[in-house]
């Protein structure tokens, strides 16, 4: 991989070997009984992975975004519904408590969510509020004396039904709007915190995905993350992060359909010759590394900003948050097409279960959808282009 450090290329290449080795036999059984390996964070944690972006005082290895991106993609080489679920604890919960708690919090909350002792979620999307996550927000926390008190439904929460830690939006302020919107840590073992029901998902098998409820949940004012009715502040801030460290799945798995793709075409003969002889193939070969390689510097180059000192600003209208959007909007469409152009090429195999390359082909439209749609993707990039 061009552009990288010895560093980088160190822990992109401890994620892919241990990845190979203890994932890869797995897989299978992972997809197909939408299984979660009991020991998958306390191993990711005991190499050093859970805490890329958190300081080292809070038990992390104080990296930036550009190695949590090489982390999830090479993991997602693998397996990307767990390189899904891994972004969504050491990223979307983690990581934004780094940002954005205070002391007290990191130093309870943060070592666990390291080693793997905990694990995290967010819960943001609401079963109403899809794409207008916050102004369609219901959940309400209302305060009473030195707590609040939380009520509402949270849908598609990546790992909600196995997480201890969850960091968790809701109105403080109703009337405000969206700036009435507050973030709190909750602990998942909370009285009131009930998983609903779990989600059945035609792709992304093995990363547990569920609804949340939350009745009379009493949560301590001390767990309010940044500060009361900050809460868009603190998903703003975020979402660019997330969008770039999911962009490293979507590359990942667009890495995987094409090894998949070359193998295949080389081993697969129809008129006596490998099909790999043939222009058509060969055509959408070149074509599938094209895309690869151009969400490759889409992607490197928004963590990169990420990492730069106007890009850990973050937050809506900024430059960073344009470069997420293009980040995630391409490397995500070029991953969809990827896929189902490895699963042309396979022919009636790529159909069939017993081939790997139709799981990508289900596993991948996700990204187009999740942190945000292709579409809220176009009118975030066209906003700051038109500005």
């Amino acid at each position: 991989m061009i552009g990288l450090t010895n560093e980088e290329h160190m822990l992109a290449e401890t994620m892919y070997k241990w990845a190979v080795k203890e994932i890869a036999p797995l897989q299978e059984k992972i997809d197909e009984d939408d299984w979660l390996p009991d020991d998958f964070f306390k191993q990711l944690g005991e190499l050093g992975m859970l805490g890329i972006t958190i300081d080292e005082e809070y038990g992390g290895s104080g990296q930036g975004i550009m190695m949590q991106v090489l982390a999830i993609e090479q993991l997602s080489r693998i397996s990307p519904a767990l390189g899904m679920t891994y972004g969504a604890h050491s990223n979307l919960c983690a990581n934004n408590i780094q940002k954005n708690g205070n002391d007290a919090q990191k130093r309870k909350y943060l070592p666990p969510l390291c080693t793997g002792e905990h694990i995290g979620a967010l819960c943001l999307t609401e079963p109403n509020a899809g794409s207008d996550a916050l102004g369609g927000m219901r959940t309400v926390a209302k305060k009473k004396g030195d707590t609040y008190v939380m009520n509402g439904t949270k849908m598609f929460i990546t790992n909600g039904s196995i997480a201890d830690t969850l960091l968790v939006y809701a109105k403080t302020a109703p009337e405000w709007g969206p700036h009435g919107i507050s973030a709190f840590i909750v602990e998942a073992d909370s009285p009131g915190v009930t998983v609903s029901r779990k989600l059945k998902k035609c792709g992304m098998r093995g990363s547990p995905t569920c609804e949340l409820c939350f009745e009379d949940v009493v949560v301590p004012a001390e767990n309010l993350l940044h500060a009361e009715n900050c809460g868009v502040a603190v998903v703003t801030s975020g979402l660019a992060y997330e969008r770039i460290v999911l962009a490293g799945g979507s590359l990942g798995l667009s890495e995987q359909a094409l090894e998949y793709s070359i193998q295949y075409a080389k081993e697969r003969e129809q008129f006596g010759r490998p099909i790999k002889d043939f222009q058509m193939i060969q055509q959408k070969i070149a074509d599938m590394y094209c895309l690869v390689e151009a969400s490759r510097g889409l992607v490197y180059g928004a963590a990169r900003f990420a990492d730069g000192p106007e890009g850990k600003m973050g937050g809506k209208g900024t430059e960073l948050d344009k470069l997420a959007a293009a980040a995630i909007l391409f490397a995500a469409e070029s991953s969809t097409k990827v896929a189902c152009d490895g699963v042309q090429i396979h022919g009636g195999y790529g159909y069939c279960l017993e081939y790997p390359i139709q799981k990508l082909w289900r596993d991948a439209k996700l990204y187009e959808i999740g942190a945000g749609t292709s579409e809220i993707r176009r009118m975030i990039i066209a906003r700051e282009l038109l500005r």
